[in-house]
């Protein structure tokens, strides 16, 4: 390998460690958490020491490194983290660590310095992070959506595909109608009404979803207060036992257990997160919330086809249709990279592809269908 290879793989690693401290000192600023906010300054401070590290290795070739900025996707994440707060980007941190661990495994370099062990130990942190705050999302609408967009809490990600459920059915939808050869006014009202059925479908989906498992997590709840009432000696073995298991020995798990279920007042509160993993004062989210944000994500993507109908005619609204909806699945792609880890023109591309396959296969169905029922 010549010292120009060398070259511009410290640069790129010295390009992912100031990243990683951005990012962390952002989360740090951001995190209401005191012990949290800490945890995120030391690991902004690792990443910081390991930029440096990197510099270093660039001078022993005598290349200057120039001063890094963060790139668009840390940039992106760090807007989010202060717009929605640290936990609705959680899981599109741990998402992207997971996939940086062992980047350094195969540079010696690297190894020399000890930093794989160092990146290792991030992607733990993070996940345990993750694992404490339950959803990903502590107190976020986003963060209850059930059913297809729910991914270990994303809210990023749930964003994303709900805004892109209703881009893709309502811009397949007018494009069918478009092939169709129907008048401007028609396409208009029928972009309209899948607007407002989609969004209205899938609020109904959420608000049933939500409800569904909060009854069944109440009804747990009921069970696990009846049997701490009847049967507190087996309750409290079943604690010693999970807590033996997250790796206390077995006279500290039982103490502990103990001590937990002679205080009445958090015994059953205790019992259910441990138990259910559930938390009693959510129980899962708010139907109703949750069934909004649903609306009105899929109605935020579904405007986009259907607007341009409004102020255009003929062939010129059908064109700033396609524009318009393929400068919005070139968002959601380059939206989709920041959880992904992905290259944004590759996701922004791939999105891109199958919203015009989408709504070319409608199309060709749509003129079909008018040229059969025209003839």
């Amino acid at each position: 390998m010549t010292n120009d290879d060398d070259a511009r793989r410290y640069s790129t690693n010295l390009q992912g460690e100031v990243e990683g401290s951005a990012l962390y000192t952002a989360l740090a600023e951001s995190e209401a958490d005191p012990h949290l906010a800490e945890v995120y300054r030391r690991l902004a401070a690792v990443e910081s020491a390991h930029a440096e590290f990197w510099r270093k290795q660039l001078a022993r070739l005598g290349v200057e490194s120039s001063v890094k900025r963060p790139g668009f996707r840390t940039r992106a994440l760090i807007w989010l983290t202060r717009r929605f707060g640290p936990q609705f980007v959680l899981p599109s941190v741990s998402a992207l660590e997971r996939r940086d661990s062992g980047q350094y495994d195969a540079q010696p370099e690297a190894v020399a310095g000890g930093l794989p062990l160092a990146e290792r130990s991030h992607r733990r942190v993070v996940e345990a992070i993750e694992r404490a705050v339950p959803g990903g999302l502590s107190g976020s609408a986003l963060a209850r959506l059930e059913g297809r967009h729910r991914a270990g809490g994303n809210a990023l990600r749930a964003a994303v595909l709900g805004a892109n459920d209703g881009l893709v059915s309502n811009l397949s939808l007018v494009m069918g109608v478009a092939g169709a050869a129907v008048s401007g006014s028609t396409i208009l009202l029928t972009g309209l009404a899948g607007l407002v059925a989609g969004a209205c479908s899938m609020a109904m989906g959420e608000w049933l979803s939500v409800t569904s498992a909060r009854e069944l997590n109440q009804r747990q709840i009921d069970i696990e207060a009846d049997e701490l009432k009847r049967m507190p000696e087996e309750e409290q073995e079943e604690l010693a036992l999970i807590y033996q298991a997250k790796g206390l020995d077995e006279a500290q798990a039982r103490a502990l257990a103990e001590r937990l279920i002679a205080n009445k007042d958090t015994a059953l509160d205790t019992l259910v997160r441990e138990e259910l993993g559930v938390d009693p004062e959510e129980l899962g989210g708010s139907a109703a919330t949750a069934a909004l944000t649903s609306f009105g994500l899929f109605a935020f993507g579904a405007v986009f086809p259907v607007a341009p109908f409004a102020l255009l005619g003929g062939i010129r609204a059908v064109l700033a249709s396609l524009a318009l909806s393929g400068l919005a699945l070139v968002l959601i792609g380059a939206g989709t990279s920041l959880y992904t880890g992905r290259s944004m023109v590759y996701s922004a591309v791939r999105q891109l592809l199958f919203g015009f396959t989408a709504a070319g296969i409608t199309y060709a169905v749509g003129a079909l269908v008018g040229a059969v029922t025209s003839g």
